[in-house]
């Protein structure tokens, strides 16, 4: 493909089952992590090693498993946590570790009762232990949303001094608005001398609910790696969601950026983990939602009947899904009547449509939605009389 590739960072087996009730055991984490890779997912976060004698396994049998995908393991900055990540992966084709510390003014007073000097002095010094492990190590500055974008530059510019070859620039509570989050990656891509020897990372929560929004606005300002889960699963109100930014940057071909993501397994993958992780999908989600591709409003069926682009700027079969539906409620019109009529094998014309519409909206007033056993009624009740 032409133009930027866009990497995509899956942590929905360890930001992901941070969400209550979504425990992942090590053969369903292995599951999910061979249907990640199957997907096109470039970089799957397996786990936090140091959390669990449990994750630590998990981490180190899908290093085990996993060929085209970089696996990583998160760690604090803390060497212990970096050698149990370093020891997981071990067996990795390609393992990763991906380590930090918060750099917000809130974080160091509060969280860590420091300074900014020692901050960076302990983000360095955590780069140089992931360097004993891997070569491909990753730095997150947590709450750099709320970090003073002059402090976050040098924070940056030390840690990729030292070895990162990613940097995650996480908007940790979903604080930042667009123009911010964009604004901020913008002045990192020009205020760090050696920016050019990493990546940089969006990472953005969904607090306020502008995860996809910041993370698109962070690509478009110079950012080459996009943090994200299935579904949007992730602490609190979640993480961005991966058929989200896909489906954007696939829609928006012009920005001349592009994932290496197969579309038309989302929805698959999105009821997988779904089942999985034990956590229905909203039915208006974005993309993946039950209700993604339906049509109640009368004059949406009817612009959608005529032409399905009126309605739907992605088709059903692109992301995996199965078809577009009709949903007949009371707010429905007569051509999508006719048109669920014809599908049962019913063909009436203009004047039995008018007299069997009244009756249907008669029907409807009584239902939430008419289904086809009630259509079935409905023509052979007017057949008998007609």
């Amino acid at each position: 493909m032409t133009g930027e590739k866009i990497f995509i960072f899956d942590t929905t087996l360890r930001d992901g089952e941070q969400v209550p009730g979504c425990k992942l055991n090590t053969k369903e984490k292995i599951e999910l992590a061979m249907a990640l890779e199957d997907l096109g997912v470039d970089i799957i976060e397996a786990g936090f090693p140091i959390s669990s004698p449990g994750d630590f396994q998990s981490v180190s049998e899908i290093s085990k498993i996993i060929k085209k995908s970089t696996v990583c393991g998160l760690s604090r900055a803390v060497q212990k946590d970096i050698e149990a990540a370093g020891e997981a992966l071990k067996h990795a084709k390609r393992g990763r570790i991906h380590t930090g510390i918060g750099t917000s003014d809130s974080h160091i007073k509060s969280k860590f009762n420091s300074n900014r000097e020692d901050i960076l002095q302990r983000a360095v010094q955590a780069v140089k232990w992931a360097r004993k492990y891997t070569d491909d190590i990753e730095f997150y500055a947590e709450d750099a949303g709320r970090t003073e974008n002059e402090f976050l530059a040098k924070v940056v510019e030390a840690v990729i001094a030292a070895g990162a070859t990613t940097v995650n620039i996480p908007d940790t509570t979903g604080y930042c608005l667009p123009h911010q989050y964009g604004e901020k990656i913008k002045f990192l891509m020009e205020h760090v001398k050696n920016i050019d020897k990493a990546v940089l990372s969006c990472h953005c929560h969904n607090d306020l609910g502008l995860a996809t929004a910041n993370s698109i606005s962070g690509v478009m300002n110079g950012a080459r790696q996009i943090e994200c889960t299935i579904n949007g699963l992730g602490e609190r109100a979640g993480n961005t969601s991966l058929e989200e930014v896909v489906m954007v940057l696939k829609q928006h071909a012009y920005l001349g950026i592009y994932t290496d993501i197969d579309a038309t397994k989302l929805n698959p993958i999105s009821q997988l983990v779904s089942d999985t992780m034990r956590m229905p999908v909203q039915p208006n989600k974005a993309i993946v939602g039950a209700n993604a591709f339906s049509h109640s409003s009368g004059i949406h069926q009817d612009g959608f009947l005529k032409d399905a682009q009126t309605y739907e700027i992605i088709r059903p079969e692109e992301v995996g899904a199965e078809t577009s539906k009709i949903v007949l409620t009371a707010r429905s019109g007569r051509s999508a009547l006719a048109y669920r009529l014809k599908n049962l094998g019913h063909h009436f014309d203009r004047n039995d449509m008018d007299v069997l519409y009244e009756h249907f909206l008669q029907l409807a007033d009584k239902m939430k939605e008419v289904g086809d056993d009630e259509l079935e009624t409905l023509a052979s009740q007017y057949t008998a009389t007609a």
